[in-house]
């Protein structure tokens, strides 16, 4: 197999400080190759030096003659007073060109010899590329992703910013290009969008570097891994599940042959100290001493990915009613958004809400916690129950300027800091970032306290709204098992495939106009069965 991008010695520098370094790997030709590493390793980093975006401080990146690459675009504004379809047709910028350079021919009013001979040339050309298909190309890759037909001719700048991501999304795919480059393609992908990319992937012929923090997408379409940690970067052939499997079993055996080898240093540092003094075994004793030179143990190395630890206890066992939703009904600016909802949770449920309709799941948890009422209907808890909400967006409790100790103190029986601070340092908040304050937090930060003030509640019930928004993979999958271990009830919408299928055992679909789907059944069996 040939490989279409290669590095040599790769460096990157900012200041004084390394971001990559000494980075040698080779991609295969028509591989998909998922670029991984803990959060702030330099994954997108390393795609901009691949892509030229970012020029390295030493080394270089080696592609073959003639290929196309192809990148996710990250700036979301950038094509606000373009089309739609012209903006994905943009994907394939020589394509794109030649469309303009005939529309600005075909213009001219003085149109002479000249112009004809250039025209008939860009239009061979043009054909020679399939233009003629373009916009149908660009409808079809469109409508794949999820976008609604009615924004195809609208301007991006109408657009919501979860549109303008698949528009772009679209942008990258368009025109088949040799070498594509995506940085975390599946946001704000729902499901049917995402099994549509995972087969356009798995279709697609040409070479495709990708990062993400979907570890299902990954699995399904990763033919190698790109394992990037300490500013250096190890590949191996496989997807996820193997790369992790593989690199938990050689960390085992380097940590199994060290302990044999200390065991054997052991034995010979008593042997020496025990005779190298008696002159019948001095002879025994030396020779021990030289072999006790050439043992080395194995220089494991140390991985700087780092685990919260989430784990969600419960003061007091259900009871046998839990919750009930009777008639509930909501419309929101006219939108019918509930529409007679009739719901009875079980104190065994763990319930994935999931669907495109994302106004009817976050209605829904703000109905049943209280933060919104009904139109109609009744909402009725159970005496034994108890809940923690994480809701979508959860910037109101960020609005005040204090640490974090002073943060979780209100939700927290225990009230003496140094137990704060411990329990924080177990959602990697360590030492003085404890007394740093929430207004500075980022994203993953903020997610990451939430979830800890969830976890000093101690409820039996948990709801979480699209809980792993801003998470790395290393956060994910400690939540996901979290959830899994839970003994409660958990109420949840994600678009997480791996979460929802391992920890869900009912799902409930919202349609439009408040129409919904409800089945006792795994995320996998649901998903064949419609």
């Amino acid at each position: 197999m040939m490989n279409i991008i290669t590095t040599n010695d790769l460096c990157l520098w900012y200041g004084k400080t390394q971001a990559l370094r000494d980075i040698n790997i080779s991609v295969p030709e028509g591989s998909i190759t998922a670029l991984i590493g803990p959060s702030g390793c330099g994954k997108s980093t390393f795609l901009k030096v691949l892509s030229g975006d970012i020029d390295s401080t030493n080394g270089d990146v080696v592609l073959t003659d003639n290929e196309r690459m192809s990148v996710l675009k990250q700036d979301h504004n950038a094509y606000d007073n373009k089309d739609v379809i012209e903006t994905v047709i943009m994907g394939n910028k020589k394509l794109y060109n030649i469309m303009k350079e005939k529309e600005e021919i075909y213009s001219k009013p003085d149109f002479n010899d000249a112009d004809g001979l250039r025209v008939g040339e860009l239009e061979a050309e043009f054909a020679e590329m399939d233009g003629w298909q373009a916009e149908s190309d660009a409808e079809i890759l469109l409508a794949g992703i999820g976008l609604d037909r009615a924004f195809f001719y609208d301007k991006m700048g109408n657009l919501s910013g979860e549109d303008k991501v698949k528009v772009l999304l679209a942008q990258s795919l368009f025109g088949n290009p040799d070498i594509l480059i995506l940085d975390e393609p599946t946001n704000y992908l729902d499901i049917n969008a995402k099994i549509w990319l995972e087969n356009f992937l798995l279709d697609f012929k040409n070479t495709v570097i990708v990062v993400s923090h979907d570890r299902h997408f990954l699995n399904k379409v990763c033919t190698h891994i790109l394992d990037i940690d300490y500013g250096k970067i190890k590949m191996y052939v496989g997807n996820y599940d193997f790369w992790l499997e593989s690199s938990e079993l050689i960390q085992k055996q380097m940590r199994d042959s060290n302990k044999k080898k200390e065991d054997k240093i052991k034995e010979l540092q008593e042997f020496i100290r025990r005779f190298s003094a008696n002159a019948s075994k001095s002879k025994q004793a030396t020779s021990r001493k030289k072999l006790l030179e050439k043992i080395e143990l194995d220089d494991i190395a140390q991985s700087s990915r780092k685990y919260p630890y989430i784990n969600f206890d419960i003061d007091r066992p259900l009871g046998r009613d839990v919750l009930e939703l009777k008639g509930i009904s909501k419309m929101i600016d006219g939108q019918v958004v509930l529409k007679n909802l009739n719901l009875t949770i079980n104190n065994t449920d763990k319930v994935a809400f999931v669907g495109r309709n994302e106004l009817a799941k976050t209605t829904l948890f703000k109905i049943i916690t209280g933060e919104e009422k009904p139109d109609s209907g009744t909402v009725r808890w159970g005496t034994t129950t108890s809940f923690s909400y994480f809701p979508k967006d959860h910037d109101k409790y960020f609005k005040e300027d204090v640490n974090l100790v002073d943060f979780l103190r209100p939700y927290s029986k225990e009230q003496e800091e140094a137990f704060l601070r411990g329990f924080l340092g177990r959602m990697l908040f360590s030492g003085e970032e404890a007394l740093k304050k929430v207004s500075v937090l980022s994203g993953g930060e903020k997610v990451r306290l939430m979830f800890s003030r969830m976890m000093l509640r101690c409820a039996n019930v948990i709801i979480l709204d699209e809980p792993t928004n801003h998470l790395d993979i290393e956060s994910i999958t400690s939540l996901n098992k979290g959830m899994k271990n839970f003994k409660g009830v958990c109420l949840f919408s994600s678009y997480d495939y791996e979460l929802i299928n391992s920890v869900a055992n009912r799902i409930i679909e919202f349609k439009e106009d408040g129409k919904y789907i409800d089945k006792m059944t795994t995320y996998d069996d649901y998903l064949n069965r419609n």
